[in-house]
């Protein structure tokens, strides 16, 4: 199975930090984030990684290379503006299909840090599940979370049902994404779609998960790992 890790946010909340340095170059634990993604793939097997970049993106590469030096081999999906995840992963397919049109894929946020093992993601073969997310307890910042996990699906549930936050690592089957066209577009929509016909199936992560959306957050990250 490949990966893909999400790379061309912007970083807006970053600022200062972004100005000149893009997001998933910054620093946490004496590494850049998006190095911390490609070791934990890297150690679960995962040798063939495509990343999306936009802003400052050039940085990215240039840090990377082919990727070698981690044990992996990079290819690069530059985006002349971000295209959101959905717009993202759409130009991105072709690098994706090298075991096949049919075949799923991990992909990661570049600006989280977890101990969830990806050894543990499943392959999705597209005959029932398109989708598969990790989900986690809620963060202080987003206290309300995003979708219910009930018996191993993903659904959107009621306001009364306690919901649990997507933490940005999943496995997608490219029919996810049949039909849709070229473009700056949200995965969420696709996501709500599949759930209400039963084809998003998840499990919960319980351990350690950062959302390294502000510099307060990468900071606490940094202390955590350097400690």
């Amino acid at each position: 199975m490949r990966a893909m890790v999400l790379a061309a946010g912007k970083g807006e909340r970053m600022r200062p930090l972004t100005l000149e340095t893009p997001k998933p170059l910054l620093m946490a634990g004496g590494k850049a984030l998006i190095v911390h993604q490609l070791e934990k793939l890297a150690q679960a097997g995962f040798r063939d990684i495509v990343i999306n970049h936009a802003w400052l993106g050039e940085q990215v590469e240039q840090a990377l290379g082919d990727g070698s030096s981690l044990g992996v081999t990079i290819s690069w999906s530059p985006e002349h503006e971000p295209l959101e995840t959905a717009g993202g992963i759409l130009q991105a397919l072709p690098l994706l299909a090298g075991a096949g049109h049919d075949s799923a894929f991990a992909c990661v946020n570049s600006d989280i840090w977890t101990d969830f093992s990806y050894t543990r993601l499943p392959q999705l073969n597209g005959d029932s599940l398109l989708a598969w997310l990790v989900m986690v307890d809620n963060p202080p910042q987003h206290s309300d979370g995003d979708f219910v996990l009930d018996n191993g699906l993903v659904r959107e549930g009621t306001s009364s049902e306690k919901k649990l936050t997507f933490s940005g690592i999943a496995v997608y089957h490219p029919g996810l994404f049949s039909g849709l066209a070229p473009g700056k577009q949200s995965v969420v929509p696709l996501l709500k779609k599949a759930m209400a016909e039963g084809r998003v199936g998840g499990e919960y992560h319980g351990g350690q998960w950062y959302d390294i959306g502000t510099p307060e957050r990468l900071t606490q990250l940094d202390i955590m790992l350097s400690a």
